[in-house]
């Protein structure tokens, strides 16, 4: 196993611990929520065997009886045998893109955007995790008539303090997330997350409101999420995209691929 991928999964298994119980079941450790996420089984850190349609079917059957998402998620290239084993169990699985950042990131801001990162007592929280909901609501990189409209009515679905809000405050306030927006004269527009752990983080939930996508925002906001990152003192940037063609975006900005997140959840 590589130095990257060795330290990779040592953040994997660090990063959900500060907001989650474990439980060791066989070659898994299951990480139980003990906040609004929802987590998954892993392989257990150091694990290099292979696995069992009945160890599979062990750890779900203990997600399921304790009323949890029955998820698993792994790095391919050290779990080999994780997706046909839990294909096999029932499970659909799939396969994402993991990237590093591999050179410096260099967009421009553009016009009209002001970038900045959020206090945990910013108003613009609940706004910002509203941006995140209609973008991923809305998947890809095109554009599309979602917009500030859909934006302020899904803020106004929920109480500015719901369960969500008041976590994502708690976790910026505790430096386990940094969340970063990019606004215009209508407020947030894009946003996106880095989840620092040592000396490593992951760049998670950029998204963009589809009627502003396609301006170098997100973009952006991924530039802000790296300085920080560096900033930090941080020297291992990396993400999982959630398709090919958003690979090839991130891959054009500065990151390069090298491994495969696999992912399985109960069939849809």
């Amino acid at each position: 196993m590589s130095d990257l991928l060795q330290r990779l999964e040592t953040y994997y298994d660090a990063s959900p611990r500060p907001t989650a119980r474990t439980e060791e079941i066989g070659p898994f450790t299951l990480f139980v929520a003990t906040g609004a996420s929802a987590y998954y089984a892993r392989p257990r850190l150091g694990y290099a065997g292979t696995f069992t349609v009945a160890e599979v079917a062990a750890v779900r059957a203990r997600q399921e009886e304790l009323g949890v998402p029955v998820a698993f998620e792994w790095v391919h290239e050290n779990s080999l045998s994780l997706a046909e084993v839990a294909a096999s169990a029932g499970l659909s699985v799939g396969s994402y893109p993991l990237l590093v950042l591999s050179e410096p990131l260099q967009p421009s801001t553009p016009s009209g955007v002001r970038l900045r990162l959020l206090a945990s007592s910013d108003p613009a929280v609940g706004v910002a995790n509203a941006v995140l909901a209609v973008g991923f609501g809305a998947p890809g990189t095109a554009s599309g008539p979602q917009g500030v409209a859909e934006r302020d009515a899904a803020l106004a679905s929920s109480d500015e303090d719901d369960d969500r809000t008041a976590y994502v405050r708690e976790l910026i306030e505790r430096n386990l997330y940094v969340f970063a927006v990019a606004e215009d004269s209508s407020g947030p527009v894009a946003g996106g997350l880095h989840l620092p752990r040592g000396s490593v983080t992951e760049v998670a939930g950029v998204a963009t409101l589809p009627t502003h996508r396609r301006r170098g925002i997100g973009a952006a906001v991924t530039a802000l999420l790296v300085a920080d990152a560096k900033q930090r003192g941080i020297d291992v940037v990396f993400l999982s995209a959630g398709s090919e063609e958003i690979a090839r975006v991130y891959e054009r900005a500065g990151f390069r691929r090298f491994a495969t997140a696999g992912i399985a959840s109960l069939p849809e």
